[in-house]
């Protein structure tokens, strides 16, 4: 190759490289903009008795690993109830929403705060141990809701 295309090459490669960049770096609308639920956020320091913490998991229906998330996000659906708020995102059946979290990857899991704010965020597929784990080190403590008798 000749100087002149490498360096055509190289400048290719750069300048789609800072597209890049600027892309990820352009806030997303929220997504409540986007037509996603947004939990109900404590008012004036009173207690909201509805706000809980809340997982968001976005992935996809066909998708391997987020395959795999459908059995654990069950059992923390049923095992923190009323306590933990776990929701679904089908990112190929409502991009807005993917896009409204700023995801690029699937699955992503967003741990959120009761009053909505974003805690922590992990791309790929958790475990629910480690699910506990992150909610813990965030300064949350789940307690299992109480066996069905």
């Amino acid at each position: 190759m000749t100087r002149n295309v490498r360096l055509l090459v190289l400048t290719i490669v750069a300048v789609s490289a800072v597209g890049v960049v600027t892309m990820k770096r352009q806030r997303a609308p929220s997504p409540a903009a986007a037509g996603v639920a947004v939990p109900p956020a404590s008012s004036r320091g009173r207690a909201d008795t509805r706000a809980l913490p809340r997982l968001v998991d976005v992935g996809a229906d066909q998708c391997i690993p987020c395959k795999m998330m459908i059995p654990v996000l069950e059992e923390l659906r049923t095992e923190y109830a009323g306590r933990l708020r776990v929701e679904f995102v089908a990112a190929w059946k409502n991009p807005a929403a993917a896009e409204a979290y700023n995801v690029y990857a699937i699955p992503t899991q967003i741990f959120h705060a009761p009053d909505g704010r974003e805690l922590a965020r992990h791309q790929g597929f958790i475990s629910k141990a480690d699910i506990l784990a992150t909610w813990q080190k965030l300064g949350v403590a789940l307690r299992p809701a109480p066996a069905e008798r």
